[in-house]
């Protein structure tokens, strides 16, 4: 009796010592993962002080980014060592948790290394971004000046921009050397938007230049001795003059001189490999298989059953005319839009702010999660409010020194239609991307990587869905507005059609104009400048259907799978706070949620 207690107990030691060391290597490997994935997100973020500033810190303050081809092949390098470094894990120990998080990084890596073979193909400076207008709008909205150190990294970045620009020049140029100029449209808005930073003191008597005007606001808020501000205003004066004035020169000149190479081919095919490149683009930022044959056939389904929808809303209004002539008359009737004066753009700034908080105090109806991180409204900045888009966000701050932003452009106010003001602003803001974008930078149990991922379908698809979510609580009461949540909904989905026409089918920029013109409200002005971006960003556009389609296809999913027990706040919330994911984790997610609340409908307590 006493022999088989002992094999006994030496059995259930055994087993119990075995157990025991499982559950060390399990906490041992998950505290491994979760050091890696934050130990990676900051070894990304040290390569640019640009981006730490977007972060909200001031390390490498006064420093541009390395955007030569030796920082690129660093790049590529740690980004190789990283995905070397996570195969070592062993997925199996790890919780669901961090087996997610291994599995988000490691595709992000790998696609990271499969695109650096496109890494030029793109064009660096054109009318939608670009270090010409990137880093004085960087100057000013992201560079804070708390300090005298501050003041003195503001210079230190001002003098920066000469060495800066010397690389940009050299990209351009290597980029022309094989094929890759941007399309001749692309330079006089890019040359403008050059010449308008040195327009005003202090290179001459016209008024204040952007970047003079935004140092001695901010230095003026400090407490400082006379002496020193005196001192700190000549050191920017000697920069902006002898540095940037120069740089600007040598970047117009090269920029004439690509015009002068230019051609009007606006495709990617156009680029040695391109249809490859354009291929693999559609991937990765629709996050799907889909092809450009396909996503063209989705545009055009779209663009006629939300013009069904338009017809419907006609009936509502009482009016007996084509489509066609309806959108005629949006385009040429004065009431619906702002007169083209200052108090028509302070209107029209008033009335967004008023949008915006009409519908912030209902949200906590349809969404449980409310992000704390405040938003502000702003037009864009004159130096670049002729090329830039219509509007768009810039997230805030991770520790809440800066507030997200929704610029408007107010630049030409007949684009900006009174009726689409209402779906705009819940795209750009509430419930749209400062929702989306500030909620995943406050999921303190997500690493870093993951609060600060962008997969393009996600946050563009959540931007396009919200755009419908305030319908559901009321808004867009007159049909005029509901007439502009359409429009832009068609607006997207003309976006699949053009796109891939452009860089699939060969069409030209007048053919994608005048498809523009055919179907939608818009007018031409607005439909170049439509038609120009797709063209410096291929692939983009399409994300944004393609992602809404998805959203709305996992609601309706998941409302079939749990009937009355769907609760569509839980839904938003669990689309939400994962932080960005690409669209087939999206779906996992919210199946295991959509599993998770039957198997507690089903369970013997309930």
């Amino acid at each position: 009796m006493r022999s088989f207690s002992t094999i006994a107990f030496g059995i259930f030691l055994y087993f119990f010592t075995l157990n025991a060391l499982a559950v060390t290597a399990a906490e041992s490997e998950n505290a491994k993962a979760e050091y890696l994935f934050e130990q990676f997100f900051a070894e990304q973020v040290s390569l640019s002080p640009m981006y730490q500033a977007q972060l909200g810190r001031k390390t490498h303050y006064g420093e541009w980014d390395d955007i030569s081809p030796a920082a690129d092949e660093l790049a590529r390098r740690l980004t190789a060592d990283q995905l070397r470094r996570l195969q070592q894990l062993d997925a199996s120990l790890l919780n669901p948790a961090n087996q997610l998080n291994l599995t988000l990084l490691q595709r992000d890596l790998q696609q990271q290394l499969d695109h650096y073979q496109w890494r030029d193909y793109n064009y660096p400076v054109n009318q939608m971004f670009g270090l010409h207008a990137g880093v004085v709008s960087f100057l000013i909205n992201t560079h804070r000046i708390d300090t005298i150190s501050d003041a003195r990294a503001y210079i230190s970045r001002l003098e920066g921009i000469e060495p800066l620009f010397a690389q940009l020049i050299s990209n351009l140029m290597r980029r022309a050397e094989n094929g890759i100029i941007a399309p001749e449209f692309v330079y006089p808005y890019v040359i403008s938007d050059s010449e308008n930073i040195l327009h005003g003191k202090p290179f001459s008597d016209n008024g204040e230049s952007p970047l003079w005007r935004d140092f001695t606001g901010k230095l003026e808020t400090l407490k400082l001795p006379q002496e020193e501000k005196s001192q700190l205003l000549e050191d920017a004066r000697n920069a902006l003059l002898s540095r940037v004035q120069p740089a600007y020169n040598r970047l117009i000149q090269a920029l004439q001189q690509l015009h002068s190479q230019a051609d009007q081919r606006s495709g990617a095919w156009k680029f040695p490999q391109g249809q490859d490149f354009y291929n693999d683009k559609l991937k990765a930022v629709t996050t799907t298989a889909l092809t450009a044959p396909q996503i063209h056939q989705l545009g055009l389904q779209e663009v006629a059953r939300i013009q069904t929808d338009m017809r419907k809303l006609l009936r509502e209004l009482d009016y007996d005319g084509s489509l066609a002539a309806f959108f005629s008359e949006l385009k040429s009737d004065n009431r619906f839009y702002y007169p083209d004066s200052q108090s028509g753009r302070d209107q029209y700034l008033a009335d967004t702010r008023a949008i915006i908080h009409s519908i912030q105090s209902k949200l906590p109806e349809l969404f449980g999660h409310i992000p704390q991180a405040e938003l502000k409204v702003k037009a864009v900045e004159a130096f670049r409010e002729k090329s830039a888009g219509k509007a768009f966000y810039q997230s805030p701050a991770e520790d809440g020194s800066r507030p997200g932003i929704y610029y408007v452009n107010l630049h030409d106010l007949a684009a900006m239609p009174k009726y689409q003001m209402e779906a705009l602003a819940y795209h750009e803001a509430l419930p749209g991307h400062h929702m989306q974008i500030a909620i995943a930078q406050e999921l303190d149990q997500l690493p870093e990587f993951r609060r600060h991922s962008h997969y393009t379908a996600y946050v563009e698809g959540w931007g396009l869905y919200a755009e419908r979510v305030p319908k559901e609580l009321g808004f867009y009461s007159d049909p005029y507005s509901d007439f502009g949540r359409l429009s832009f909904e068609l607006w997207r989905s003309i976006r699949l059609v053009v796109d891939t026409g452009i860089h699939h089918y060969r069409w030209s920029r007048e053919q994608a104009i005048d498809y523009f013109l055919k179907n939608s409200p818009m007018t031409r002005a607005d439909a170049t400048r439509e038609v120009e971006r797709y063209i410096v960003m291929p692939g983009q556009a399409t994300a944004y259907k393609v992602g809404m389609e998805k959203i709305l296809s996992l609601r309706a999913r998941a409302q079939q799978a749990l009937g009355n027990r769907f609760e569509l706040k839980q839904f938003h919330d669990v689309v939400l706070g994962g932080g960005a994911l690409p669209l087939d984790v999206l779906r996992q997610r919210v199946e295991q949620w959509v599993r998770s609340v039957n198997d507690a409908a089903n369970s013997p307590r309930n």
